[in-house]
């Protein structure tokens, strides 16, 4: 069975940039990484990547950033006072921060430039501007709802509530 969109899947995967470098792997939690193809929870670039795969292939991809973390964008560097950060710890250059927003969510920022008044705040992801490379070997597929029967599903839901 070849993996689909709404299809569950578990992936054992490498990141690593084009040098070689690796930023991330699931062999660092101990666990496949688990998630819904096509549900928006990893990047476009790595979704689309495994459509098509089976259990236990392996391939490698090439992400280029715009499917990746995007364009490094200056306009999210931020000034904000010194004395709006928390008083427990000095901030220092390349500190990492996560700043909440006013619905709760969480967002890294990483400390660039510090002075007697004000901190210099990166928002954009780290790696935001770089085409990286993943190694990646499905190793779980759960069948989900098919695109082409989600209607179907939906008028199957509709038939129960009516029916109550």
């Amino acid at each position: 069975m070849a993996v689909k969109k709404g299809d569950s899947v578990k992936v054992e995967y490498e990141g690593r940039f084009e040098n070689g470098e690796v930023f991330d792997s699931s062999s660092k939690s101990g666990k496949p990484l688990e998630f819904e193809v096509g549900s928006g929870k990893v990047i476009p670039g790595f979704d689309n990547g495994i459509v098509g795969m089976e259990v236990n292939e392996e391939k490698e991809i090439k992400i280029e950033k715009k499917d990746a973390y995007g364009d490094y964008k200056e306009e999210l560097k931020k000034e904000v006072p010194r004395d709006a950060l928390p008083k427990d710890q000095e901030p220092k250059k390349g500190m990492m921060l996560i700043m909440s927003t006013p619905e709760g969510q969480q967002i890294p920022a990483r400390i660039v430039d510090v002075d007697d008044n004000k901190v210099v705040l990166d928002l954009n992801h780290p790696l935001a501007g770089k085409d990286i490379v993943f190694k990646i070997k499905v190793v779980e597929i759960s069948e989900g709802k098919d695109v082409s029967s989600s209607k179907e599903s939906e008028d199957e839901k509709k038939m129960e509530i009516n029916s109550k």
